[in-house]
Order: structure tokens, then C-alpha cells, then sequence
């Protein structure tokens, strides 16, 4: 099977999917989607393929007085400075190589975001300069100045950069409805004739990938979207307290109803053992609320009896269901604010909360909120759980799809050759295999199944946070080495307990019978028409905000006054007439729309 997108960091206005990877942990309708990984994140997918090893050393070392002269004489003929951290060998854990210098080469200057989490430690630098930074600037063939974006507002600041004309011209981004409006407003470049001319190795994954290409085109008939291909992967998990359960005496929820029972025990009744009542059941911020969504299988639109619909019905019950949490004390009430849910976080690891949606739980990003939990609470057990049913059936939340588009490029870059040749190189498995696990012998080495395996810490300080430099690696090429599973000692306690998670998380959430809760894959979706786009804009606004309200409105404003508004304020904004658009274009294309559930199939 292929693989997206949190990625984690998933990935993901698109109407399938919720707001995985746009505004974290708002009140937003799917539509406003992704994770990615994704927000594969990645972290794991979302995202992986470098230099394999430093197995050229003897080389190296036959080379190094020539190398060292060259270098000499290019210092002294340049103002350009060479980042310092690339300078160190490898024994101080900067990333070396064993690839010759491509400075023999016309380099061009390019510049591309990257994605800000705040997850780069202090000691390593930042998001646009850091050792891995340095490495693409020294190793690959263009220079290139990075531009930051606060990941959990990459759209925003994206847009104020085009608006004043300071856009990077690579942007990688998991938003495919950013993606699309982008594309409506004509400031993306079409790249068939860049790729033709000056591509070997994404050209190659075209060519092998027929789909990748299919996804990647809008409705022009040209090439927008770059990205890449990778076996079927988990991203949203459900982490319950196996422990509380037991102690509470409590089953595994199967259903909607058995999940409120076990949410109001973890709330009421005691579970850490302090004679408080300090603890919530499980949080609506950011992937929780997320994955509570999925289980009413809740996107915004639909495919139902063969057409592509608004789903009002799987609103409401959502936010009923939602509204009830909140009204009866078992989340907390500050959800609202938590847009990245980092504060849920923070309550779950320090042993305040019962149930926790982790956004790539099952790989890099779960393992790092796994081991902090287990600090805190030594005797605390964690399982991955299937999304309970609902009246409409049972889903599984936001999974890695087989192929993701992560990249597009601005309509007024300036040299699209550097561009095109930057992506060959991060296209390239030995660049993929260097920022997903460094340097072997620094930062891995080859373990018994044939497979990196990180040394620790040093992995985790200096390579954890390398899943956004990686949106175009490609991780089909490592095969059964590109799941996170294989980075992990089951002889270490913490490896063989988070093994166990990774196994449930993919018996619950890979199978057929329990689909992702959307029906499209977010890449085949349609870019709206300007007119429309702006429509849209507002009238998903509006229905947020009215959703928003209706959580924390109390007993005054029920969900079916709610449900009334938004259908009234959809209208009001015009929306009948994006109502209109996706349904002629489903009609005419559903042939050739790749549907989610074909992830499962290849």
C-alpha cells in the first residue's frame, strides 16, 4: 500500500476534512483542513528520505588536502561565508557528507518557508538557521535563504507575503484549500516546462508514479503541485489511560454513547487518586476535537446516493455531542483558546487527562509526548484506541495518504531552474535518508534488521525535529525501513511499550472497514473560482462562529438554533451556489476523482 498527511502534519476551502493543519484547534467547519501530517507531520511522514552513511570516508580522507586547498582559494575569491556548523566534522555532531561539492556547478539563490513550531531546542538554532539549514546550503545545489511561518498560521502569513510581494518561492504547505486558492488567484507557476528542461529525479517519480502527477495538475491541464509517495500511514491517535479504566472498572468504549460514560467517569470520579476533581476527560482543542469530528464522520461535504453534499446532519450531531461535553464540566473550558492544543498537552502529560488526540501518535511526535508522560507518571499506561461508533457508522481519524502534495511555487519566482534543481535534491533518497536520521555514526547506525537506528539522545537534540525540511522526500523507497516502528529497540522498556501503540494505532485506524471520515482525497478536490472562493471565505466563517457559540452557549442557544443559523448564514453568504459548483463538478468527474477509499486498495 501507498501512503499523507499529522502528519501528522494531516493534513487539512477544501470541504473534506477538518481543520487538521490549518488554525490549530479552532471551532471550524472540515472544510478548513490539512493534517499532513501531518501535520505528517510528519515527524514521521509527513515526511522522510540523504546521504546514507559515511561509508566514502576513506575517500574523503584521500581527498581532504585537495579539498581543503579548494577551499582555501574559493574563500579567499568569495564574500559569501559558509555556515560555520557545517564546517565541523561529524565527531561534534554537525552533518558531514560524503558527496562531492556541487560548488563546481552554477548555483542559483532561491528563497523557501519553512515551517516554525517552536520544537527546534534553543542550542540548535532556529527554523531558518540551524545545522540542517546549513547542510541543504552546503550539500545541495542552490542556495537558499529560508523564510519562517508559525505553522499554526502558515496560511496568514503566506498571504501577507504575497500581498507585499516578499513570498518565498518555494512555499510548502499541507493546506490543499491554501493550496487552491493560490492557484484561483494565479499566483502559483505552472512548472511541465521547469520539470521537462531541468528535473532527473522528480521527473523519475512522474514517470513511476502516474498518480503523483494526476494530483499535482489543476484543472488547466498543467503542473502546479509537487510531492511525494509513501506506504499508508496513521497520524491522529486516540490515547486512552488504560489505567484509569482499569482502576475505574471501565471497558474500552465501542460507541458515542459508552464514550460519554467513560469522558464523565475520567472527569468525576477520582482517577489520579489525589481526592480532587482536577482532571477532564478528554480535550476538544486541536486533534482531539479533531477526532471527536471523525467519529461522526463529520467533513463538511459528502459523497451520499452518488452526489457530493453538505452534511448538516453529521454537523449537528457532532456539535451535540461536542456542546454536551463542554455543558456538563467534562472538558475544559478554555478549549476554545488552546489553537494549538498545547495546554491539553501539557494536562495530559502531567496526569490531568483521561483521553488525548496526539497528532502523530503513532510515530516521532507521539514517542516524544509518550516519554514525557511516562517522567511524570512512571505507572501510567497508555493504549491507542478505535474511534467509538456513531449513528453513522465507524471511521478512523486523519491518516497519511499514499501520495500528498506538500509544494508549490510562487508564479513570480525568478529562476526556476535553481528551483526545479533544489527539488531534485531534496526529491533524492540519500538527501530524504540525511534529514530524517543524520548521520550514521553520529546520529545512527545500522541495526540488526537493516535499519537506521537513532543514538540516543543525540538523535532526538539534534534530528527529531527534521519532518519540514523532508515535504519532499519520498519514503516508499526505504520500504519497510520508512515506518517509525523500525527506529525502535523493543529491548528498551519505553520502545516495546510505544511499539504496542503503534501496532494498535494500525489495526485501528489502516482498515477498510473503518475508513477515514472523509470521501476525497484533498488533493483531487477543485479550486473554487475567485467568486466563489471569497464566498466561501465568509460563509465558513460565519458557520464557525455560530458552531463556537453554540458549544459554549449554554441552555440559550441550542444546537438546533444553531443548525437553523448556519444553514441561514451559508445562504445569506452565497453559499448555495458553492453547493452548486461541487455537485456539477462531481457529477462530471467522479471518474476520475481518487476517492479515499482507493488508499486501501493500492
Amino acid at each position: 500500500m501507498l501512503r499523507s498527511v499529522c502528519l501528522t502534519y494531516p493534513r487539512y476551502a477544501f470541504p473534506n476534512a477538518p481543520c487538521l493543519e490549518r488554525k490549530f484547534g479552532e471551532i471550524c467547519s472540515p472544510r478548513s483542513i490539512q493534517t499532513h501530517p501531518s501535520d505528517k507531520l510528519e515527524s514521521h511522514k509527513t515526511y522522510s528520505g540523504g546521504v546514507r552513511s559515511m561509508k566514502g570516508n576513506n575517500k574523503l580522507k584521500a581527498g581532504m588536502a585537495m579539498v581543503l586547498v579548494t577551499g582555501a582559494l574559493l574563500a579567499a575569491c568569495s564574500n559569501k561565508e559558509t555556515p560555520a556548523a557545517s564546517e565541523k566534522p561529524a565527531e561534534s555532531g554537525k552533518p558531514a557528507t560524503s558527496q562531492p561539492s556541487p560548488s563546481a556547478a552554477k548555483r542559483g539563490e532561491i528563497t523557501a518557508s519553512i515551517y516554525d513550531r517552536g520544537n527546534i531546542p534553543a542550542e540548535e538554532g532556529t527554523p531558518i538557521k540551524n545545522r540542517w539549514t546549513d547542510w541543504l546550503n552546503k550539500n545541495g545545489p542552490t542556495d537558499v535563504n529560508f523564510i519562517s511561518v508559525p505553522r499554526n498560521e502558515s496560511e496568514k502569513k503566506l498571504n501577507v507575503l504575497l500581498a507585499s510581494g516578499g513570498a518565498p518561492d518555494i512555499m510548502f504547505e499541507y493546506s490543499a484549500p491554501f493550496k487552491n486558492q493560490l492557484y484561483s488567484q494565479k499566483q502559483l507557476m505552472p512548472l511541465d516546462d521547469a520539470i521537462n528542461k531541468y528535473s532527473t529525479e522528480y521527473k523519475k517519480l512522474l514517470e513511476k508514479y502516474p498518480a503523483l502527477k494526476k494530483l499535482g495538475m489543476k484543472d488547466d491541464g498543467k503542473l502546479y503541485g509537487l510531492g511525494y509517495v509513501a506506504p499508508l500511514d496513521t497520524n491522529h491517535v486516540l490515547y486512552v489511560r488504560n489505567d484509569w479504566l482499569k482502576k475505574l472498572n471501565l471497558s474500552v468504549p465501542q460507541t458515542t454513547e459508552e464514550l460519554y460514560q467513560v469522558i464523565k467517569a475520567f472527569s468525576a470520579q477520582d482517577p489520579d487518586g489525589n481526592g480532587k476533581k482536577d482532571t477532564y476527560g478528554i480535550n476538544l482543542s486541536f486533534v482531539g476535537g479533531q477526532i471527536v469530528s471523525a467519529m461522526f464522520g463529520y467533513s463538511e461535504f459528502g459523497v451520499n446516493g452518488g452526489n457530493y453534499v453538505h452534511q448538516w446532519d453529521r454537523a449537528a450531531a457532532n456539535y451535540t455531542f461536542k456542546k454536551k461535553l463542554y455543558d456538563d464540566g467534562l472538558v475544559d473550558k478554555d478549549f476554545l483558546t488552546d489553537n494549538s492544543g498545547e495546554k491539553a498537552q501539557q494536562d495530559f502529560v502531567n496526569g490531568k487527562l483521561g483521553m488525548f488526540g496526539a497528532n502523530g501518535g503513532a510515530n516521532a511526535l507521539g514517542y516524544k509526548v509518550y516519554e514525557s508522560f511516562k517522567k511524570n507518571n512512571p505507572d501510567g499506561e497508555i493504549i491507542a484506541i478505535p474511534l467509538p461508533k456513531s449513528e453513522f457508522g465507524q471511521f478512523s481519524p486523519a491518516i497519511n495518504p499514499p501520495i500528498f502534495i506538500t509544494t508549490v511555487v510562487n508564479a513570480v519566482a525568478k529562476d526556476p531552474e535553481a528551483i526545479i534543481k533544489y527539488i531534485d535534491f531534496l526529491a533524492k533518497d540519500s538527501t530524504g535518508k540525511t534529514l530524517k536520521y543524520g548521520i550514521e555514526g553520529t546520529h545512527y547506525q545500522v541495526g540488526a534488521n537493516g535499519c537506521p537506528a537513532p543514538i540516543q539522545p543525540i538523535s532526538t537534540k539534534e534530528v527529531s525535529w527534521t519532518a519540514d525540511y523532508r515535504m519532499m522526500s519520498s519514503p516508499m523507497a526505504e520500504g519497510d525501513c520508512a515506518r517509525y516502528i523500525s527506529q525502535l529497540d523493543p529491548s528498551k522498556p519505553l520502545d516495546k511499550e510505544f511499539t504496542a501503540i503503534i501496532k494498535s494505532s494500525d489495526a485501528a485506524y489502516l482498515q477498510a472497514e473503518r475508513p477515514i471520515y472523509y470521501d476525497i482525497d484533498q488533493n483531487s478536490m477543485p479550486s473554487l473560482p475567485q467568486d466563489l472562493l471569497l464566498v466561501n471565505t465568509n460563509g465558513t466563517k460565519a458557520i464557525n462562529d455560530i458552531w463556537s457559540k453554540a458549544i459554549v452557549g449554554g441552555a440559550s442557544y441550542t444546537i438546533e438554533k444553531a443548525l437553523a443559523d448556519a444553514k441561514s448564514a451559508w445562504e445569506k453568504a452565497g453559499g448555495l451556489k458553492v453547493d452548486e459548483f461541487y455537485q456539477k463538478w462531481y457529477a462530471d468527474n467522479k471518474a476520475n476523482v481518487v476517492h479515499t477509499k482507493e488508499w486501501y486498495t493500492k
